[in-house]
């Protein structure tokens, strides 16, 4: 298994990703991007990765780069400094939500630019694997003021104006180290569980889903808490719960967010293909344009940039926010939803339940070999051309009262559906239809 990914560079630590090959990547992204100028590195709390930024940090200063170590920060943190201190590129070391045993590096160019699948990693790749590697002498600085300065920055951003009384699950990842002390430093009230960084994840695998935020939502509804939220390995998802304990999926808090947004200036909201017809809806009926991006950050982020869009997000609850830079940071998010409840007397879940009402599936995974699923999208697409196709990414069927989607993993190897409707009863034709549809297609390529 390769571990050049769609959106970055990852696999199980010591077999796949180990110091060697992180020597290799930080000399291979210097000759990448020139073998000049300032670079920042930053590292998630996994047990491999303060011996695997030492290793990169060498050959990025082996390539002729002056490193800031930024040390344990979250991955928007590392894109917001290269923004911010306006470098030449960045590299976070982490394996985002996958188990303990995982790592890997995120890396973006200049303005935070997301290296990714036909944006810069097939050229890294090369250079690596065929050690095209250019040298000279380079260095270490030192930012001792980090954390002031983006705290600095997005406190500007936020109007909290009454005191919010939230739970957050830490993870013991990444924001367990950084939360506390922002909130501190922002002179914020929150409660914590889970908030001692460390690379085991002992309480559990730093992916909040249904699952993991079980406890969470017991906590929220037993606290009277107005909400709760729930964070990633590297603090670059947020996924929130209401007062009654309820957690909301990604494009459902977008839209909520979309209309505290729109309410006072016009302007784009991007989201993902896969996400409700409610953030359309609730966009468009307050004046908004918008506009749908293939899933995933590289793409959501340049329309974000493009269009200069107030707010963007994902089913995946990645929230980017355009006034600090489009970077989808969990931290920012969290305060933005803190200032919504803080600007109206409606509970969290009134405020929910004044959204469109949609039926919408769960992404339901179908497992198919890589070298196939592709194909497989190509022919189910020839195959619906005579109905209203969008094949941005995948193919999306829409219908009068529904859709349904099917597209392809970016990381693993399996084709995701994903329906929705206005009723249940017409979500069940839906699902039906396209489960047909996938199944016979799947069944000829895996009879093979």
């Amino acid at each position: 298994m390769s571990i050049f990914r769609a959106y970055d560079i990852r696999g199980r630590y010591p077999k796949e990703v180990n110091e060697e090959v992180a020597y290799k990547i930080g000399l291979g992204f210097a000759t990448y991007i020139g073998n000049d100028g300032k670079v920042s590195v930053g590292r998630d709390v996994r047990n491999s990765s303060k011996n695997l930024q030492e290793s990169l940090i060498r050959g990025l200063k082996e390539g002729g780069l002056t490193v800031i170590d930024l040390g344990l920060i979250t991955t928007p943190m590392l894109y917001f400094s290269v923004i911010h201190y306006d470098l030449k590129g960045g590299i976070m070391i982490t394996a985002s939500h996958n188990p303990p045993e995982w790592n890997g590096f995120k890396l973006c160019k200049e303005k935070g630019e997301m290296i990714a699948e036909g944006k810069g990693m097939e050229e890294l790749k090369d250079i690596i694997m065929k050690a095209k590697f250019k040298r000279r002498e380079g260095k270490e600085e030192k930012k001792e003021n980090f954390l002031k300065d983006y705290a600095n920055y997005i406190v500007k951003k936020v109007k909290i104006k009454r005191e919010i009384k939230g739970l957050a699950d830490l993870s013991n990842g990444s924001c367990s180290y950084i939360v506390p002390k922002l909130f501190k430093e922002l002179n914020l009230k929150m409660d914590f569980i889970n908030h001692e960084p460390n690379g085991n994840f002992p309480s559990h695998l730093p992916e909040p889903n249904e699952e993991t935020l079980k406890p969470l939502a017991k906590l929220v509804q037993e606290g009277n808490y107005e909400f709760g939220v729930g964070y990633d390995g590297d603090g670059d998802r947020a996924v929130f719960l209401d007062n009654t304990g309820r957690i909301i999926r990604g494009d459902i808090i977008l839209a909520l967010l979309s209309k505290y947004y729109l309410k006072d200036s016009k302007g784009s909201v991007v989201f993902d293909v896969a996400s409700s017809n409610v953030v359309k809806e609730v966009v468009e009926a307050l004046g908004g344009k918008a506009i749908v991006s293939r899933v995933g950050h590289a793409y959501i982020k340049e329309e974000m940039i493009k269009n200069k869009a107030l707010i963007g997000g994902e089913v995946s609850s990645h929230l980017y926010f355009g006034e600090i830079f489009g970077l989808d940071d969990s931290i920012f998010a969290t305060l933005k939803v803190m200032e919504l409840l803080s600007n109206t007397s409606k509970s969290f879940s009134d405020l929910l339940n004044e959204l469109p009402k949609y039926f919408t599936t769960p992404v339901i995974n179908f497992e198919c070999p890589d070298e196939f699923k592709f194909l497989v999208i190509k022919e189910i697409i020839e195959e619906l051309k005579p109905l209203n196709i969008n094949t941005l990414d995948g193919v999306k069927v829409n219908f009068e009262d529904g859709w349904f989607l099917i597209r392809a993993s970016n990381t693993l190897p399996q084709i995701k559906l994903v329906a929705e409707a206005k009723s249940e009863k017409r979500l069940e034709e839906i699902l039906d239809f396209a489960k047909r549809i996938l199944n016979k297609r799947l069944k000829a390529y895996l009879n093979l």
